[in-house]
């Protein structure tokens, strides 16, 4: 059987992008090179990150998908609203209630989307 591990994200500066995926992801990359960069989180998901002039066949532009990241609660997701912001990245979608639960978007550098969330609760 298959498993689904492992994000690839083409980045312009692996390095430039691991100083601010560190700060995200709460964890100091396994490996680091000028062309590449991976962490290893503790649930056991990688993620590179890859220069993208490297990358064969080319990448495709960012955007198309979003990462996203499960919180504990509402205020956790306006915790790390506040810390990502306060990192400059750019907000596509400020925090809101969605169907699904309470949710934002940012952007990194290259056009990746983050997307932290709460479920909501849904009544029995």
């Amino acid at each position: 059987m298959r498993t689904l591990n492992y994000l690839l994200l083409p980045v312009r500066s692996p390095q430039e992008s691991a100083r601010l995926y560190t700060q995200l992801l709460g964890c100091k990359p396994v490996e680091n090179s000028e062309s590449f960069v991976l962490y290893v989180l503790p649930n056991g998901i990688k993620v590179g990150l890859w220069a993208a002039s490297d990358i064969e066949p080319r990448p495709v532009t960012p955007g198309g998908i979003e990462i996203a990241f499960s919180e504990t609660s509402r205020e956790a997701v306006l915790q790390t609203y506040e810390a990502w912001t306060g990192l400059g990245l750019k907000v596509l979608q400020q925090p809101k209630d969605m169907p699904f639960g309470f949710t934002f978007v940012v952007e990194d550098p290259d056009g990746h989307r983050l997307r932290p969330f709460v479920l909501a609760v849904r009544p029995r």
